[in-house]
């Protein structure tokens, strides 16, 4: 039985959500603000999380950070805001996915089965080690030559997702589906900035990787060379 938590300081909302989760035979916990969150996250240990933004104690995006630090869980933001910068900074800081209010209930199942579905196929591979960068999947950790470099969650699942495909080319349009979720209507152009930032951190020269190289034309690879 999966494991979902719900994070949401609307009464009425927060039991609809539950009652058909537990419907769908989910285990599922519940928090009204962002510190019972992140309890909840260490002991509940939950295999998805539902996380509104506005919460009263502090923000979903700032408990989607704290979230991330230490491991990563599938989220999907839910917001009452339409403007785009709110649901780019929910995907940067770590989130999956995201719903705007009102929704349909269809559609929130949907997602959320989506998301497990993704999560659960990915492969059991602990560790890469390419060309002295190594990729601790498990811990979430990267270092280079014995460095430890620190990345943001979303570059983190960029560079996983490249490096458990090593030689695979992804185009721009499949690492927007694959990282910052299935529906992402943002410009393309934040994968390229996400690269170049991957970039700086983790190549010795990032004017000429060897990590995540261009695939001209096609989009990007992890190792094998310029092409």
């Amino acid at each position: 039985m999966k494991k979902i938590l719900v994070v949401d300081d609307e009464p009425s909302l927060r039991d609809l959500v539950e009652l058909i989760l537990k419907r769908e035979k989910y285990e599922v916990a519940t928090a009204v603000d962002g510190k019972t969150a992140l309890a909840l996250a260490d002991s509940f240990k939950p295999d998805l999380i539902l996380l509104d933004i506005m919460l009263p104690d502090m923000s979903g995006h700032e408990v989607c950070k704290k979230l991330n630090i230490h491991r990563r869980i599938p989220t999907i933001m839910v917001t009452a805001k339409h403007e785009t910068i709110d649901k780019v900074l929910g995907l940067e800081l770590g989130a999956d996915d995201y719903v705007t209010k009102p929704f349909e209930i269809m559609e929130l199942m949907a997602r959320i089965k989506a998301l497990l579905r993704r999560s659960n196929s990915e492969e059991e591979l602990e560790e890469v080690t390419h060309q002295g960068l190594k990729i601790n999947f498990t811990n979430m950790a990267v270092n280079r030559e014995d460095r430890e470099i620190v990345l943001t969650a979303k570059e983190f699942q960029l560079l996983e997702l490249m490096a458990r495909n090593m030689k695979k080319t992804f185009s721009r349009d499949e690492l927007l589906q694959k990282v910052w979720g299935y529906d992402y209507m943002g410009d393309s152009r934040v994968v390229d900035i996400c690269i170049a930032r991957l970039r700086k951190k983790i190549e010795e020269d990032s004017a000429c990787p060897v990590h995540i190289v261009t695939v001209f034309g096609l989009g990007y690879r992890f190792g094998g060379g310029q092409v």
